[in-house]
């Protein structure tokens, strides 16, 4: 289904490979750090319009967080990748997600209706979305220490943030009948 909060996902989706040539082969973490913040605020706005305009839809409840986990994991990775953030988080990250994916499939399998996502699991997914760009920054003349202290405050609290949901939906997905 065509409609703007969807547009705003497949904007965001799209975001993914220009983000990671801007940020791996151009290198140029300006204009990456633009990318992910543009996606940060579709991801904030797709969810906004659709209550607003009463454009819910199932394809959306699922397309939206499926293009948040792509985002997450190809940022991170990228990151990682070039030294900005430790590979140990990366693939704690990718385990939960990975956990999660899991409980999505039991769900399935099983006919039962998938979980919500609860308004935590939105805010730690803001937290890294906005993490991520301050971290990219943080070689930059002059504000780049700023930057620093803001990424990764916003990333401390948004990782707590994120395993402690996964835990829940774990927890919380498996219980159900």
């Amino acid at each position: 289904m065509v409609n703007i909060p969807n547009a705003l996902t497949l904007l965001r989706a799209l975001g993914v490979p220009l983000f990671l040539y801007l940020f791996l082969v151009a290198d140029r973490p300006i204009l990456s750090f633009v990318v992910i913040a543009l996606g940060g605020i579709t991801d904030y706005l797709d969810g906004k319009i659709a209550r607003a305009l009463n454009q819910t839809s199932e394809f959306g409840a699922k397309f939206d967080p499926s293009v948040d986990r792509l985002y997450i994991a190809a940022v991170v990775i990228a990151m990682a990748s070039k030294e900005y953030l430790p590979w140990s988080l990366v693939i704690a990250l990718l385990i939960r997600d990975l956990l999660l994916l899991f409980v999505v499939t039991y769900q399935k399998i099983r006919n039962i209706p998938f979980l919500q996502v609860s308004y935590l699991g939105k805010a730690a997914t803001f937290n890294l979305l906005y993490a991520f760009p301050f971290l990219l920054l943080e070689e930059v003349k002059y504000i780049g220490g700023w930057c620093f202290v803001i990424g990764w405050a916003f990333a401390i609290w948004g990782i707590a943030l994120y395993f402690y949901t996964g835990l829940q939906y774990l927890v919380k997905g498996l219980q159900r009948k």
